[in-house]
């Protein structure tokens, strides 16, 4: 029974609350910490986030010193400069506030500093030979679940491959969600961040590695975004879907965490590499394509995603009600603005071959999926995506 079960882990302690920034500067102390690196996204300054972290930490009387070269879909090269940093002032704590991006490069500064070497020779799965120092997650979108998960995804600057250093040596030690941070995020970056975190709780709920343990937060996942993703997208100010929202995408980290993700997050790794799609809205664009794929060999997964968005499926058959999951998260995508057609993106239909390649050496989502993806299948997927 143990083995059909499977295992569970928690390693992130997490703080969640309105205001809770204001409890950085304790927390820091708590754990140690005198001198702080603050990675931090560099677009916190006009919305008084960052001011308010670093007010949290001189009151406890925690040195600091901030790195915000931050880009979206980060280069390997950058999780080094931080590091560097870090190592110059002998930092005893990261703290990564922001995006996925800004978290990631945080969690992999952190080994950086005690491992030494290059980003680039942690890529893969548990590569890192030992911790990092400490860190603490601060989000201020609600996607990415990266403060609760063990991957930092990066680009590689020379070859545009995406890849994730995954070790459990990256999992942050605290976290604190806050989702009066999550206000100020204008409508775009909210419905794609939001996507990026349904995209998480749907293919951690249907993934190989899923177990009723990670199936209970991705469903509770599903049900908190489908909620309230259009409300903080059309109604920003809106204080409790911003915080519903914030705990879906917490949910869905601890789901994926545990789980991991499918073919969306494959298919959708190229997109960033080789053009700088975001990685939300990548996700966000091919999310319904993958499910509608998935559908033969997760039915009965399908309909509980459904009814858990709220769907009626008692006078459906289990195929209908599967497919009522596919028609809703394409209308949410709709409705939030997310673009209709890679070739809105810029993208041109002739590079399918060479996306399909890239994201085929994606191996641990595409081995995760639940139906096992093929390089034609894959090229369908691409050019489903591709009609408007």
């Amino acid at each position: 029974m143990i083995a059909k079960l499977g295992s569970f882990t928690l390693k992130t302690q997490a703080y969640f609350g309105r205001g809770a920034i204001e409890s950085l500067g304790e927390l820091a102390t708590e754990m140690g910490s005198k001198t702080c690196l603050l990675i931090a996204d560099s677009a916190l300054e006009a919305s008084g986030g960052l001011a308010a972290a670093q007010q949290s930490l001189k009151k406890s009387g925690i040195e600091f010193r901030i790195f915000d070269e931050i880009e979206p879909e980060p280069y390997l090269d950058g999780a080094e400069k931080a590091a560097d940093l870090g190592k110059e002032i002998s930092a005893d704590l990261v703290v990564g506030m922001g995006g996925g991006s800004a978290m990631d490069s945080a969690k992999a500064a952190a080994v950086l500093i005690t491992n030494g070497g290059q980003a680039q020779d942690y890529v893969g799965l548990n590569l890192v030979p030992a911790p990092g120092i400490p860190t603490l997650m601060i989000p201020t979108t609600a996607g990415t679940g990266a403060e609760v998960t063990f991957t930092a995804v990066f680009t590689n600057r020379e070859t545009k491959a995406k890849g994730g250093i995954n070790s459990v040596h990256l999992f942050p030690d605290k976290a604190l969600l806050d989702p009066e941070l999550t206000i100020s995020l204008p409508p775009g970056p909210t419905a794609a961040t939001g996507m990026d975190a349904l995209t998480h709780a749907i293919e951690s709920y249907t993934s190989r590695s899923s177990t009723v343990f990670t199936e209970a937060f991705s469903l509770t996942a599903i049900r908190l975004i489908i909620q309230n993703l259009r409300r903080c997208v059309y109604h920003g100010d809106d204080v409790s879907a911003r915080e519903n929202m914030l705990l879906g995408s917490l949910l869905a980290g601890i789901g994926l965490a545990d789980a991991g993700v499918g073919a969306a997050h494959a298919l959708g790794y190229p997109l960033g590499g080789l053009y700088r799609v975001p990685h939300g809205l990548a996700n966000a664009m091919l999310i319904p394509y993958v499910m509608a794929f998935n559908l033969p060999s997760a039915e009965d997964k399908f309909v509980r995603v459904a009814e858990s968005m709220g769907e009626v499926t008692s006078h459906l058959s289990s195929r209908e009600a599967s497919e009522k999951a596919v028609e809703a998260v394409a209308a949410l995508a709709e409705d939030v603005g997310i673009p209709g057609s890679l070739s809105d993106l810029g993208i041109p239909k002739s590079d399918i071959p060479t996306l399909v390649e890239a994201a085929l050496k994606v191996a641990r989502p595409v081995e995760n999926n639940p139906r096992t993806l093929s390089p034609e299948e894959a090229a369908v997927i691409y050019e489903a995506a591709f009609e408007d």
